[in-house]
This record gives structure tokens, C-alpha cells and sequence, in this order.
């Protein structure tokens, strides 16, 4: 038998080296996913940009009068206001510019900063999207394991016919049958708006009527929010439910197949804990994965939904910047959402890798 010397020295160097451990592994990791982040959010900021300026539209037409348009020196000096004629790499790189300032420019429907804009909308956007986001998950994975866990059962059959039925309708129909019958027909519901005419609105703290209302006491007005939440964030959820709960089958009935659960099955133990503690925590990382994929599927659905119920947030103020062909302002609105999806997928990757270290390796 032979016997490798080492030098204790080298060893101790090596288990120091920046990077060798744990530690660095997950550090390079983050590194990567934040590189990855930002690699496309400038893909994502010159797809925008480009498409708003090769698209053949005169944004002129749409936001000076007849009259203004029959001046010349109206109209060069409305394009000369947002810069409109300069060249277009010229106007990238004067837009990249801004972007690093917190600068998105100035909407040519409001004439106000489009940071400002998206201030006062996203906050509307977002307390409607994550309720979405929570119902849709909630009620997905509860299925899907359910629907794992009694394949080609009853239950299976009646989540799977749930999940075609969620990815099959299209959301605006869904938010047209919604308004008509809970709020046109039944009058359960209130059908528009985030508020009754009657109530007041909070001060503004979070943006979020739910929140604000609570954090003054005021419990007309949660009460008036949270109902004007209902229908929308419903719909909005259905929408999305038939990703979340497919995913999730998909992953539990993964889980239900490895060495663990059949190890855990010999050993006798509760089916229950073996489903929940070995099947479910082996598909957590797809779970998580799919949750943000909702959100920003959602994200991108919320203008049907918003022009529907009269919701003023991102949605109806994307929709107002397309028809009055404010370029400027689809493009800052497309960076936003790009930022936040990106971040909701940055935060669901660390969150994955915590549950399950083999994705830090890939």
C-alpha cells in the first residue's frame, strides 16, 4: 500500500484560494446570472429602442393638430423637442445615456418625465399582478400534487381538464366574461376601477391600496380595494393557472420517480410525508422557476386586463402611449418591465440554487 505526501502548506492554500470553496462557487454563480442579467437588458433596451425607431410611424401625426402639422417649423421643432432628428445611433446612445441617469424621457402624450409616469402607474400594475401571481400559485401547485400524487385518477383528470380549459382561453375573453357576469348580470362585484366613487383614497405610501388604506386604518377603503381587486386578479390568475399547474405535475410526478421516495416507500413510511418531503422539495426549484415565469407572463397580460376594468396602471398607459404613437414612452415602459422580470427571475434563481446546489454547477 502507498501513501501520497502532500504539503500541508499547499493544502491550506488551495482550501484559501478565492473561489475553491463553497462560498466562491455560489459567489461565481451569482456572478454569471447577474453578467446574464445585464447581457440582456441591453439586448433587450436596443430591441426596443429599434423597433420603436424603424417602425415607418410619424409620432408628429398622432400628437400635433392639423395645423401645427401644416407648419414645417412646427413640426421640425416638435422633432427637434425629442430628438427626432438626429441620427439613429445618435439617439441610442443619448438613450443609453439617460437610462444610466434614471433617465427614460419625456412622454410626448403627457409631456411629463416617463420615470414620473411609470411611478404613478406601476404601483397599480404590480399590487394587481402579485395578487394574481399568489392566487395562481397557490391554486397550481395545490393541483398539481394533488394531480401527481393521484395520477390517472379522478383528481388527475379533473387538474388536467383544469389546466387545458386555463391555457386554452385567451385572457381578454376571460376578462369579458368576468365583467359581464359577476359585475353586468349578478352585480356581485364591482366591475371598474380600484376604488368605489364613494370612498377615498389613502396616502400614498407603498402605491398599494391594500396597504395603504390598512397602514391608516381605514377600513372602508381596504374594503372598496380589495373588492374592485377581486375580479381582475382573478382573471388574471386563471390565466395563468394552466402553466403553473402543468409545471408543477410535471415536476411532483419527477420527484415521485427518484431513488429517495422509492427508499422512503420501503422503509414504510406515511405516504403523505413522502410526498410532501421528498417529491415536493425535489420539485421546489421548478416550482420556483415557474412562479416567476407567471409573473412576467402576467406582466405582459395585464394590459387586456387593465383596458377591460378600467385599472390605471402600466397596462392602460402602455395601451394610450401605443395609440398616440408615443415611441418614447412604449420604450421606456418595455425597459421597466424588462428590469422587474429580470429581477423576479434573478431573485427566483438564488432562491432555486439555495434548494437545489447541482444548479450552481450547470
Amino acid at each position: 500500500m502507498t501513501r501520497t505526501l502532500t504539503d500541508p502548506g499547499a493544502e491550506a492554500q488551495q482550501r484559501s484560494a478565492p473561489g475553491s470553496g463553497a462560498g466562491g462557487g455560489y459567489l461565481r454563480f451569482i456572478l454569471r446570472r447577474l453578467g446574464t442579467s445585464l447581457i440582456t437588458l441591453f439586448g433587450i433596451t436596443l430591441v426596443s429602442f429599434g423597433l420603436g425607431v424603424l417602425v415607418p410611424l410619424r409620432p408628429e401625426t398622432a400628437n400635433l393638430s392639423q395645423q401645427a402639422l401644416a407648419n414645417p417649423e412646427a413640426v421640425a421643432a416638435f422633432r427637434e423637442k425629442f430628438g427626432l432628428d438626429l441620427p439613429i445611433w445618435e439617439q441610442y446612445l443619448r438613450y443609453l445615456g439617460g437610462l444610466l441617469r434614471g433617465d427614460l424621457g419625456i412622454s410626448q402624450q403627457t409631456g411629463q418625465p416617463i420615470a414620473r409616469d411609470l411611478a404613478k402607474y406601476a404601483p397599480a400594475t404590480l399590487e394587481l399582478v402579485l395578487w394574481a401571481t399568489v392566487l395562481s400559485v397557490l391554486i397550481g401547485v395545490t393541483l398539481g400534487i394533488i394531480a401527481a400524487n393521484a395520477r390517472n385518477r379522478w383528481p388527475d383528470h379533473f387538474a388536467r381538464i383544469v389546466s387545458l380549459l386555463g391555457v386554452s382561453l385567451p385572457t381578454y375573453w376571460l376578462a369579458l366574461v368576468g365583467s359581464t357576469l359577476f359585475f353586468r348580470q349578478l352585480g356581485w362585484l364591482p366591475g371598474s376601477g380600484r376604488l368605489d366613487a364613494t370612498a377615498t383614497a389613502p396616502p400614498t405610501v407603498t402605491g398599494f391600496l391594500t396597504i395603504d388604506s390598512l397602514l391608516v386604518g381605514d377600513l372602508g377603503a381596504w374594503s372598496s380595494a380589495v373588492s374592485h381587486l377581486i375580479l381582475p386578479a382573478t382573471v388574471l390568475a386563471l390565466s395563468n393557472l394552466g402553466m403553473v399547474l402543468r409545471f408543477t405535475r410535471s415536476a411532483v410526478l419527477d420527484g415521485l420517480n427518484t431513488d429517495a421516495v422509492k427508499a422512503a416507500r420501503v422503509k414504510g413510511l406515511p405516504s403523505t410525508r413522502v410526498l410532501m418531503r421528498y417529491a415536493v422539495r425535489s420539485a421546489s426549484s421548478p416550482i420556483i422557476t415557474v412562479t416567476a415565469l407567471s409573473f412576467g407572463f402576467l406582466l405582459a397580460a395585464t394590459v387586456y386586463v387593465e383596458q377591460i376594468f378600467a385599472w390605471d396602471g402600466l397596462g392602460q398607459y402602455a395601451y394610450r402611449s401605443a395609440t398616440n404613437l408615443d415611441v418614447t414612452a412604449i420604450t421606456g415602459i418595455s425597459v421597466v418591465i424588462a428590469v422587474i422580470f429580470l429581477a423576479v427571475n434573478f431573485l427566483a434563481d438564488l432562491l432555486a440554487s439555495a434548494f437545489d446546489p447541482r444548479i450552481r454547477l450547470q
